[in-house]
């Protein structure tokens, strides 16, 4: 029987402890539903109620949770998204990642909302669950295959996540797969490999209740009208896909190349998403009940297979001097055949190139020269050779051989493709986020800075609240379980469809200056209890789950789960100090004799804390934790610089 009153949720969520094989009921009040709404922010209250501040990624006391939204298997557009959070291996801290695939669907026919796993199994197991059924299967005969054939060898018609050998031999940057998509950042499959879980399988016949199934269905179908005739989501992505950016990352010098030496690659065109199109891409491809499609298809030893997104081309293109799209292609599909990260992946790879060159570490790597590639990522999978040591990621290589300051991480997550220097919102993003050097995390913001309107990328002004703005949107946008692709719909076809219009000239040219109002919607939002006519998710919300969701009280609930995730990773020693970027990207301009092409990051996190209700340290003050209702969350444990501070006090004259 369902334990809530609201449509979109199952009501139940499973906890399993691997150590004893205890399955338990984990209680989750319809209050906390109201409040953590589902995906990313139900895992961070579910992970706040946990973790002290002791505990690591590899430990008994850790958790991975898996959580789906309440939009997930109702229909609406895009929103077969489902959350994995866990303490991140790559980085000490709470880590998130969200994936594609079938598996939140599965889960929720299973009848559940949310899977937490604790603890490790003495054996390689299969968890498969069934309803309300659960087993444990052996699974040595799984152990040591790619992430592609342990799945042909799981159950049809069901869900699954599975890890390749980078999981089970604890690579930093291991992901966690689910038929083609992965939840690719900060080292989650390492944490399952190291709880000896090889997959996790669901099924089950329940049906996700809707609280108005007349109201939604028409609702929904206008919402996938709408998609598939905005420029963004209705041509480019699905033509292009994300691989579509790297030509206008190009143009505008974001595009991050000789690890983020610089903004352009001279030979981007053999390596950009129009090339792909027109001599590799079989089909497009989406997930479950996307209208947008923006997945690419390629053949790969007479095979097809998923092509590669956007960060992969950039970061196994120009970001290690390859022109070769073949052997991107053939990369990303090993990358994701062994259960790896490209991002950090290509990262670390470039780090090391630079190393060499640099002469801190002779490892035999050099830019532009990439013929033996192919053998390395196994090796790295398997932790043999310099592959060991690769399996680290820059944070943990710059510590042993020097070079931080081309470690291009931010609190130990590699930084994805978009060059801050041209991008400076981008950059600040890139600092503050809870998970490290993410661009979704970090509030997506080159989307206004040139990859979509066209504000000024070098001012500061209006970044930090316009950063903040777009943080709390996309956290909400995961939380219901949605691709963040469905906000780009929100923006005017005309604004991104004819640059020179006065009207767009007008909008680029004044919104840097709206600082101030953004600040006020931001601190003020909850009168703001309409729908935007140009943001569905909000009435879709409504006629899913019966809640009143206005666009002022969808940002509020995007602001707690950000805060709830800041919240949580203070207690693993968090400050303003960690909020920091390689000092490639704040001290050297990209361009040499401008030196507006630095991340005046200082400057921007000192308006983005006053933004956001922290204090000048980075935390969240008592009168903004009470605000979000997190009044709760009290205690920072022993650490230095601040143990003997709690979070929530004004901390003027006090650090």
């Amino acid at each position: 029987m369902m334990d809530t009153k609201y449509g979109g949720y199952m009501g139940k969520v499973m906890k399993i402890n691997l150590t004893t094989k205890e399955i338990s009921d984990y209680p989750f009040s319809d209050r906390e539903r109201e409040l953590f709404i589902g995906g990313k922010i139900m895992a961070a209250k579910i992970l706040s109620d946990n973790l002290t501040g002791k505990e690591t990624a590899f430990s008994n006391e850790n958790m991975l949770v898996v959580t789906t939204g309440p939009l997930t298997g109702t229909g609406a557009p895009s929103s077969s998204r489902f959350n994995i959070s866990s303490l991140s291996p790559q980085t000490g801290l709470l880590a998130s990642s969200n994936c594609g695939g079938s598996f939140g669907y599965f889960l929720k026919k299973a009848g559940y909302d949310a899977l937490i796993l604790q603890g490790k199994s003495e054996e390689h197991i299969h968890i498969v669950i069934k309803n309300d059924r659960v087993s444990f299967e052996n699974a040595d005969t799984l152990w040591g295959m790619r992430t592609g054939e342990t799945q042909e060898h799981l159950p049809l018609r069901s869900g699954n996540i599975v890890i390749g050998p980078a999981g089970e031999n604890l690579v930093k940057y291991a992901c966690i797969v689910s038929q083609e998509r992965v939840a690719g950042r900060a080292g989650l499959g390492a944490v399952m490999g190291w709880m000896n879980v090889k997959a996790v399988t669901v099924s089950g016949n329940k049906t996700v209740p809707v609280f108005n199934e007349v109201k939604n269905k028409k609702h929904n179908k206008k919402w996938y009208s709408d998609l598939r005739k905005h420029p963004m989501t209705g041509d480019v992505m699905p033509r292009l896909g994300t691989a579509s950016l790297v030509s206008p990352m190009q143009m505008r010098g974001i595009l991050a190349t000789k690890n983020f030496n610089f903004g352009q690659y001279e030979e981007f065109e053999k390596v950009n998403g129009e090339n792909l199109a027109e001599k590799h891409n079989i089909v497009n491809k989406g997930c479950l009940s996307c209208p947008i499609k923006c997945a690419r298809t390629v053949e790969i030893d007479g095979k097809a297979v998923k092509g590669p997104e956007l960060e992969t081309l950039s970061l196994l293109g120009g970001g290690i001097l390859n022109n070769n799209m073949e052997r991107i292609l053939r990369w990303n599909n090993e990358l994701d055949e062994l259960g790896m990260d490209t991002i950090s992946a290509a990262s670390t790879l470039a780090w090391a190139m630079e190393a060499s060159e640099k002469g801190l570490w002779d490892n035999g790597l050099e830019f532009g020269e990439t013929a033996d590639i192919t053998k390395l990522w196994e090796d790295i999978a398997c932790r043999r050779g310099i592959g060991d040591e690769l399996a680290e990621g820059t944070k943990r290589l710059s510590d042993k051989y020097g070079g931080k300051e081309f470690a291009m991480n931010s609190k130990g997550l590699e930084l994805s493709a978009y060059e801050p220097r041209r991008a400076v919102g981008q950059g600040l993003g890139y600092a503050v986020s809870n998970r490290g050097g993410c661009h979704l995390n970090g509030g997506y913001l080159v989307v206004l800075e040139g990859l979509g309107l066209d504000i000024n990328p070098q001012t500061s002004h209006g970044k930090a609240d316009l950063t903040m703005l777009m943080q709390d949107l996309m956290e909400m946008l995961s939380a219901t379980g949605q691709c963040l692709f469905t906000s780009f719909a929100m923006f005017p076809g005309p604004l991104l469809t004819k640059p020179n219009a006065f009207y767009t000239k007008a909008v680029n040219g004044m919104l840097p200056y709206m600082g101030g109002a953004v600040r006020m919607m931001n601190k003020f939002p909850m009168p703001l209890r309409f729908h935007l006519p140009v943001f569905p998710q909000t009435r879709g919300f409504e006629y899913v789950t019966g809640m009143k969701m206005g666009f002022g009280k969808y940002l509020r609930s995007g602001e707690r789960g950000y805060t709830l995730e800041r919240s949580i990773n203070i207690r693993f020693g968090v400050d303003a100090s960690a909020d920091a970027l390689p000092s490639r990207l704040t001290e050297t301009p990209q361009v040499a004799d401008d030196p507006r092409t630095v991340v005046p990051l200082e400057k921007m996190k000192t308006v983005y804390y006053r933004a956001r209700g922290w204090d000048k340290n980075g935390l969240p003050v008592a009168g903004t934790l009470k605000k979000l209702k997190l009044g709760h969350i009290t205690d920072i444990p022993e650490r230095s610089p601040l143990k003997n501070l709690k979070l929530g006090d004004e901390l003027h004259g006090k650090s």
